[in-house]
């Protein structure tokens, strides 16, 4: 376990997590994954570094990393339940992600956002600097069809 306060906690330990939770908040409320099935939920968790954060022990934020732990990670399905948005557990999330261990000395660690470019830039994340040489296949509305 990854502790930031007394009161707001990060853990890794994925027996922890509450899939029911993030199962519900991605396929329903979220910008990217509306739609998305639990099974592909649990599959993404099970083969990523999850972070769970915790407030009085029920879980309350999430962000998911896909990583080779040597080169390359990717922030993914950040998020913080609305009824505690604005309170600073999202920078207190991102803060302990980016200090984890295994994250450390990346040639490259990649997020994409819609609204939170403001907070992310606090962090480091600049727009891309070469865009030019990143391609992607994209399937945005993959979960609903």
């Amino acid at each position: 376990m990854i502790t930031n306060d007394s009161s707001f906690q990060v853990s890794t330990d994925q027996t922890r997590l509450d899939i029911p939770l993030i199962y519900r908040f991605l396929s329903e409320q979220s910008t990217w994954a509306i739609g998305i099935s639990r099974p592909v939920v649990e599959r993404a968790i099970e083969n990523s570094l999850c972070f769970g954060g915790f407030l009085d022990g029920r879980q309350i934020a999430f962000a998911r990393v896909i990583t080779d732990y040597a080169t390359f990670a990717n922030l993914v399905d950040v998020f913080v339940v609305p009824e505690y948005r604005g309170n600073g557990y999202g920078k207190q999330l991102i803060g302990v992600v980016l200090r984890h261990p295994s994250l450390q000395k990346l040639r490259r660690f990649m997020l994409a956002t819609t609204d939170a470019h403001g907070m992310f830039e606090r962090f480091g994340f600049t727009s891309l600097q070469q865009p030019e040489t990143l391609m992607e296949r994209y399937f945005p509305n993959i979960y609903l069809s």
